[in-house]
């Protein structure tokens, strides 16, 4: 009996842009009706190897074979008649319409729109009952909570025909018990005979739900394994080519006064509508409070208002015992100066100016200070030597002053950050997404430089929608659902299940 072929065959797939070679002589083989997982760093060439699949770009040469057949993929239009749907992390759907006419919108099946659409709601039907991905066809996609409308994009993959389906880290916007739902739904379609392609930083996810798992390290694939023999360790140290410590070594102490004191604050947006809503807690010194919650209910809101760049519609903030709710010292700047730190969020839009050479990024926030500034031209000696000091105490590389900022990677990017924020001892640490984007060895050290600054005495507020990362480091855990505080919950107590109940709003006794 001849083997089936597989599902998906890269041979020799090379990629450059520019300088960069993104993708390196790649050969994959991934045997059909099976999940094989893709891992790496930033960077590594992950995301540029599923997008050469996917029509998006062209591989410089190489060839692609499907089913054992040898294919052209030049555009997304050939990758989905060869069979290949792609679900990206930023869904894309037209929020207005319902999910029928988000599935049918492209393939309507004709000028007269009633049979195609008639056609398209049986399909519908036959597909939720095949793979578990039951949904109210004439539900508006804006209404849907965010793991059914990645049902509906899954749902758009298969309709067009779809028997292998690549996933860019799809759990990035779910709570723990929508990305449960989506792992089983991902078995049922293997179970169906259907080819699963997951790329994810997780690794406890490639683990948990892979046959295979191929780990990329700088546009090369280093290692492929049966996930049976895989560990999170051996993975890890294959991504970053050492050893690398997972977990987080914080010793319990008794946190001091309370340095931050939120008292119903209410913040609105742009457009007025109210973002965060009544919200009351306390920062202590010596103690990591961390804030979970699916990104866009409120936490980015909160953190702007408290970093100064943002109104209050409400609410009093209490900053080392003193109410600076109307003071003219609640800016960016004025906190600055009474002891606040901040990483924002979006380290690209307000952490940093990547043209700038990095010394430059390394002062933003404190070019005006009389160490670094002489009337209308900076002191390029200090400058340059107080970056230097940093990139040797928070290893950024390469140690390079005069770099410009946007070609260093983007976990010692954000170490340029957070070297600038922590270097003068804040009082209060503000951290938005501490890792987001940055490599797993970064992420270890960033971890480590956070625990440290706590045990000097600092109080340091984080929001990060890593599960694993609020659980490693908060002392003590707020869940935000809706603009609101949904509940609290102690380290020793908190666990996924109830953070993630909180974080889809249930109440705190039912979590």
């Amino acid at each position: 009996m001849t083997a089936a072929p597989p599902a998906i065959e890269l041979v020799g797939i090379d990629k450059r842009f520019g300088a960069v070679h993104a993708n390196k002589a790649i050969s994959l083989v991934v045997p059909a009706g099976t999940i094989h997982g893709i891992v790496g760093e930033n960077g590594a060439g992950k995301s540029t190897l599923m997008s050469i699949l996917y029509g998006y770009y062209r591989a410089d040469s190489g060839e692609i074979r499907i089913g054992g057949r040898t294919v052209d993929i030049a555009a997304p239009q050939d990758a989905i008649a060869a069979g290949i749907g792609m679900i990206h992390q930023h869904f894309m759907l037209v929020e207005d319409m319902t999910v029928l006419e988000n599935v049918v919108l492209g393939v309507e099946g004709g000028w007269r729109l009633g049979p195609g659409l008639a056609a398209a709601r049986a399909a519908l039907a036959r597909l939720g009952a095949d793979y578990g991905l039951e949904i109210d066809p004439d539900a508006v996609v804006a209404d849907l909570p965010v793991g059914l409308q990645q049902r509906v994009e899954i749902l758009k993959a298969l309709y067009r025909g779809a028997d292998i389906l690549i996933l860019d880290e799809p759990t990035a916007v779910l709570t723990p018990q929508e990305a449960e739902k989506l792992f089983r739904i991902l078995r049922a379609l293997k179970r169906e005979g259907k080819t699963v392609v997951l790329i994810t930083h997780k690794l406890r996810e490639i683990l948990d739900v892979t046959d295979s798992v191929s780990v990329m390290r700088r546009g090369e694939i280093v290692a492929t394994m049966p996930t049976r023999a895989a560990t999170r360790e051996a993975l890890a140290e294959a991504m970053v080519g050492r050893k690398v410590v997972l977990r987080v070594d914080k010793a319990p102490r008794p946190p001091g006064e309370a340095v931050l004191e939120v008292r119903d604050l209410r913040v609105r947006d742009r457009a007025g509508h109210e973002r965060v809503r009544g919200v009351s807690f306390a920062v202590r010194r010596g103690e990591i409070v961390g804030i979970a919650g699916v990104a866009g209910n409120g936490q980015s809101e909160l953190l702007d208002a408290l970093a100064g760049s943002a109104p209050l519609a409400g609410g009093r903030i209490l900053f080392k015992g003193r109410d600076i709710t109307d003071s003219p010292e609640r800016t960016a700047e004025g906190l600055r100066a009474l002891g606040l730190g901040h990483v924002p969020e979006d380290r690209h839009r307000q952490g940093l100016v990547t043209a700038f050479d990095a010394s430059e990024s390394a002062i933003l926030g404190h070019h005006g200070e009389p160490r670094y500034n002489r009337g209308a031209l900076l002191r390029r000696g200090a400058v340059l030597g107080d970056c230097d000091r940093l990139m040797g105490q928070f290893d950024i590389r390469p140690r390079a002053p005069r770099l410009t900022t946007a070609l260093f990677s983007g976990g010692n990017q954000q170490k340029i950050v957070l070297a600038r924020e922590m270097d003068r001892a804040p009082d209060l640490l503000l951290v938005g997404q501490p890792t987001r984007g940055v490599d797993i060895g970064a992420i270890e050290y960033i971890h480590r430089r956070l625990v440290e600054l706590c045990d000097a005495g600092a109080a340091i507020l984080m929001v990060s929608v890593e599960l694993d990362e609020i659980l490693a480091l908060s002392d003590r855990i707020l869940v935000m659902f809706a603009g609101r505080i949904a509940g609290e919950l102690a380290a020793a107590e908190a666990d996924e299940r109830r953070i993630g109940l909180l974080m889809a709003g249930a109440d705190a006794a039912a979590a």
